[in-house]
């Protein structure tokens, strides 16, 4: 197929460019920052371009990971939020029903799932974890989230108004950066992305493979919305005892994990406030993600 990457320079980007070419696809990467993977350098705004862009190239499926990011929050003004993840958002889909495409896979985020509630209780000592699954009705806390959840509302509706088959992707964590709030964390930023993929967290491999996924289940799903994160040891039932003593809880699943993050000089969480539950997309989307913490363990085991 045709294809425009939105965000191909980015981080998801540059993984995801080389693997939809090896399977064949004429990929147009479109990004504001140069990159070997972007043969457009511009906005998603710019409407014009846009149109351009994929009626010029004939383009068959969009994939739709550029974006401002929860980063930007500091040093962007909302309206530029607004202007790239909103308003770039309704220009592909405009362009997709006016020329044509018949696949939209948008990379949307697992933090638009956390409200200012559920942060608060998390920040006031929650009784339990929240086990949050793609029923839950979002309110995001920030701009960043509000965005990217107006941007799933307009592909909701561009599904039902112009039969345009969309996916939406709601990846958790796989940025390289170190969490925003690692001040304030005990554990290595290793470490802490070890303990993430047990509920929050995934590799920039797996997010690019969903990816791919995605796009070739789009036709059949016509419209889904899905987590993709790593699998998670835990169950519903566990959420009282991963606020109260995560440790205990890991050990249950993963006896040896004590030995061998002692070796390695590394700890559990002493809490765990949340979890992403990825089984709609195993169930549904047929992907699972292939790192998990059991692949932490067997490489700490091989003296990784």
């Amino acid at each position: 197929m045709r294809i425009l990457l939105t965000g191909s320079s980015g981080w998801l980007g540059s993984e995801l460019e080389p693997r939809l070419k090896a399977l064949g696809h004429d990929v147009i990467g479109l990004d504001p920052v140069a990159s070997a993977r972007t043969q457009v350098v511009g906005s998603i705004a710019d409407r014009d371009l846009v149109l351009k862009i994929v009626r010029d190239n004939r383009i068959e499926a969009i994939i739709h990971s550029g974006a401002l990011h929860k980063p930007n929050i500091e040093h962007r003004e909302n309206a530029d939020f607004v202007a790239t993840n909103v308003q770039g958002t309704l220009n592909l889909l405009d362009a997709a029903t006016k020329y044509g495409v018949q696949r939209f896979v948008f990379t949307s985020t697992t933090s638009l799932m956390i409200s200012q509630a559920i942060r608060a209780g998390f920040q006031g000592g929650a009784r339990k974890a929240a086990w949050l699954t793609e029923e839950m009705s979002p309110e995001p806390r920030n701009i960043y989230g509000v965005t990217k959840l107006s941007a799933e509302h307009l592909c909701r509706l561009y599904n039902i108004e112009h039969g345009l088959p969309v996916v939406v992707l709601r990846t958790a964590r796989f940025f390289p950066e170190a969490d925003d709030m690692a001040h304030a964390i005990e554990q290595s930023d290793a470490n802490t992305k070890a303990n993430e993929l047990l509920f929050r967290r995934l590799t920039v491999e797996d997010a690019a493979e969903a990816h791919v996924a995605a796009l070739e289940k789009t036709p059949q799903l016509g419209f889904d919305t899905f987590i993709i994160s790593a699998p998670t040891p835990f169950q519903p039932e566990d959420c009282v005892e991963l606020i109260a003593n995560a440790p205990s809880v890991v050990a249950r699943y993963f006896p040896d994990y004590p030995r061998l993050y002692a070796r390695k000089g590394w700890t559990m969480f002493s809490s765990i406030d949340r979890v992403y539950d990825p089984s709609r997309a195993r169930e549904r989307l047929g992907f699972v993600c292939q790192t998990s913490f059991a692949d932490v363990l067997a490489a700490l085991e091989a003296g990784a």
